[in-house]
């Protein structure tokens, strides 16, 4: 906590095939995974509205608001900037954007952008997410940062917007977890949607042994 600030949660936001992928092989299934945000009629704008706006139903477009309404900040690893080219210096989310790299900016990044690079590993770039997101939630990921927020103990909620899509491989939506100990989650929420169900866990209290 912040002196006189009650800070917000930490949590990641995927969308995610029935057999657990982010991605498909090869980079490939993003237009199978992102169907649901097309797939309605009612319109969620993003920051930047001319680049994404989602239209779905009524439930995720509820779904959608509260992420809008409560995120403060965001943490994202180099290969999901690379995949971007860095969202061209604006994330739809419009919020500070917090970048664990050990390599520098690309030559031509603007130094204005809302995007700062944090060599020191995802448990620093939190740490700053946070005092820039106050009372507000931090978002990260999705992809390794994940994985690394989880053994870290850091990530309070897991939301996964399951698609009915089996991708047969590619980039698992907890690359690199690798033996970490089993992790306890909670159900908090199950919201469905068109071409998509929003599925909201939080990271279980730990029990004394």
């Amino acid at each position: 906590m912040l002196w006189g600030v009650t800070m917000g949660k930490v949590f990641t936001q995927a969308s995610v095939s029935l057999d657990g992928y982010i991605s498909g092989p090869g980079q490939s299934g993003f237009d199978k995974l992102f169907a649901w945000c097309t797939a309605g009629t009612v319109a969620t704008p993003t920051a930047d509205p001319d680049r994404l706006t989602y239209r779905t139903s009524e439930a995720t477009a509820r779904y959608l608001r509260g992420l809008q309404e409560t995120l403060g900040a965001c943490v994202v690893g180099r290969n999901l900037f690379d995949l971007t080219a860095g969202w061209d210096g604006r994330h739809p989310s419009g919020v500070p954007v917090f970048v664990v790299s050990h390599r520098p900016p690309p030559s031509d990044w603007a130094a204005t952008t809302p995007f700062t690079f944090v060599s020191d590993g995802v448990e620093n770039a939190i740490a700053r997410a946070r005092e820039v997101a106050g009372h507000r939630d931090v978002g990260v990921g999705p992809g390794g940062t994940v994985a690394d927020a989880l053994r870290a103990g850091l990530l309070d909620e897991l939301r996964m917007d399951v698609v009915p899509v089996v991708l047969g491989g590619g980039t698992p939506v907890l690359a690199g977890l690798n033996a970490t100990a089993p992790i306890g989650f909670e159900q908090v929420e199950v919201i469905e949607g068109i071409g998509v169900t929003h599925m909201i866990y939080r990271r279980a209290p730990q029990r004394p042994v």
